[in-house]
C-alpha cells in the first residue's frame, strides 16, 4: 500500500529541506535559481539568502515495510505556482504545514487550503537559527486554529525532527478516521 502526504507551507519556509531530510531516495526538487524576475515578486523578508525556489514539487519516498511506502509531495511556497496545487493534494491522506515564525502570515494560504477541503494536517513550526522561539500555544493562538490540530516544533534539516512530525501526522490521521467511523472518512 502507498500512502501520500503533502508538506506545504510558504516561500522559504523549509519544505524541500524536510522531504531530503527522510527521504530514501534522493529527492526529486524542482529547484530554480531566483532571477530578477522575481523582485517585487517573491517577499524574501527574513530569507535574505535565498537563491532558489521550488517551482513545481519536491518528492521523495520513505518504505516502512514491505506493505507501506509514505510518499512525499511538497507544494511550492509562492502564490503564483498555487495552481499546482489541487493535483499535488489530490489523493493525499493528510498534510504537514510548515511555519516560519519569522514570516507566520505566510502559512494562512496553506492552512486555510486544507481546513476548506477537510485533509488532515499538522502545524510543524520550523525552528531557524536567527528566528526567534514562541510557545506552540502562542503560535496557535496567533494562527487561529483549531484546538484539535496537532502543532508540533521540528527542525527540518533533522531526520528524526521531521520523523517525528510524520508519525505525529499519522497518529491525527487515525484519530480523525476512528471518530468518523469506518467508511466516512476516506483519504
Amino acid at each position: 500500500m502507498s500512502v501520500k502526504i503533502v508538506v506545504s507551507g510558504g516561500f522559504g519556509v523549509g519544505k524541500t529541506t524536510f522531504v531530503g531530510a527522510i527521504s530514501e531516495i534522493d529527492p526529486l526538487a524542482t529547484e530554480a535559481a531566483m532571477t530578477e524576475v522575481s523582485i517585487g515578486v517573491d517577499d524574501v523578508t527574513g530569507v535574505d539568502a535565498k537563491t532558489t525556489t521550488t517551482v513545481a514539487l519536491d518528492f521523495g519516498r520513505i518504505t516502512l515495510d514491505r506493505s507501506l511506502i509514505l510518499y512525499l509531495f511538497g507544494t511550492p511556497g509562492q502564490d503564483r505556482f498555487a495552481f499546482l496545487w489541487d493535483d499535488l493534494v489530490e489523493g493525499a491522506l493528510g498534510a504537514v504545514v510548515l511555519v516560519d515564525t519569522r514570516r507566520i502570515e505566510d502559512c494562512f494560504p496553506a492552512v486555510d487550503y486544507f481546513e476548506e477541503r477537510g485533509i488532515p494536517f499538522l502545524l510543524a513550526v520550523n525552528v531557524f537559527d536567527t528566528g526567534g522561539r514562541f510557545d506552540l500555544d502562542e503560535v496557535a493562538e496567533a494562527l487561529g486554529i483549531d484546538p484539535a490540530v496537532p502543532i508540533v516544533e521540528l527542525d527540518a534539516r533533522r531526520r528524526d525532527s521531521v520523523k517525528n512530525a510524520l508519525v505525529c501526522l499519522i497518529d491525527r490521521v487515525l484519530a480523525m478516521q476512528t471518530v468518523a467511523g469506518a467508511g466516512r472518512f476516506r483519504p
